[in-house]
């Protein structure tokens, strides 16, 4: 970094943004556990999740027009772009994994759709505080060794509740309909970590 970069402020905003758009991510977990609790209301829930991924899309929007307009920014611009399309990856994932439910007309949730949705709520919270630790590469390490466990737990939750689906003599129409839930909500974990490796990286090169 040249020394006039070195003496202009650098733009910090770009943090607030992002503890925004974590913010989003933990409420639109939260809000699919909902939906599972309350499915019989599941078009007020799909349409109240689709306004926060809104949000977060015009959150990104926002971050992006910042990179380009920000003469100095705290971390490379690179990092920055990445983290927020990372972030607005699992927003759009568990927004899609809300329509499908309400697309597949499911009225009874199985169990393992809703310790999936408690897993995402805990990685999105762990995320949400690496994000904050960003500059702080012990702090996000924790965080991310978290996240890690958590999608090893969901891979777990995940394969058994597949396996379950083809025992004995299955209704095919449910295990469409199952298969692809569990599918969906196993991308949302997966991509959780792909959050966390990126936090990782970003924390390593500014340390």
């Amino acid at each position: 970094m040249g020394l006039l970069a070195k003496l202009i402020p650098h733009d910090e905003q770009f943090f607030d943004l992002f503890d925004q758009l974590t913010a989003h991510l933990t409420q639109s977990a939260r809000m699919l556990a909902e939906l599972f609790d309350d499915p019989q209301h599941v078009a007020d829930h799909v349409r109240a999740i689709k306004d926060v991924e809104h949000k977060a899309d015009v959150l990104t929007s926002s971050i992006n027009q910042r990179i380009d307009k920000s003469f100095v920014t705290p971390i490379d611009r690179e990092d920055i772009h990445m983290l927020a399309s990372r972030l607005d990856d699992v927003i759009d994932l568990l927004d899609g994994t809300s329509r499908r439910f309400e697309m597949l007309h499911i009225d009874v949730v199985k169990e393992p759709a809703r310790q999936l949705a408690q897993v995402l709520i805990q990685a999105a919270e762990h995320i949400q505080t690496g994000v904050k630790s960003i500059r702080q590469t012990k702090a996000v390490g924790v965080e991310a060794t978290h996240i890690k466990k958590l999608e090893e737990e969901a891979d777990a939750i995940y394969h058994a509740a597949v396996g379950d689906l083809f025992a004995g003599h299955p209704d095919p129409l449910e295990v469409l309909k199952w298969k692809e839930m569990y599918d969906t909500l196993e991308r949302a974990t997966d991509s959780c970590m792909g959050v966390a490796q990126v936090m990782q990286s970003i924390s390593l090169k500014n340390a």
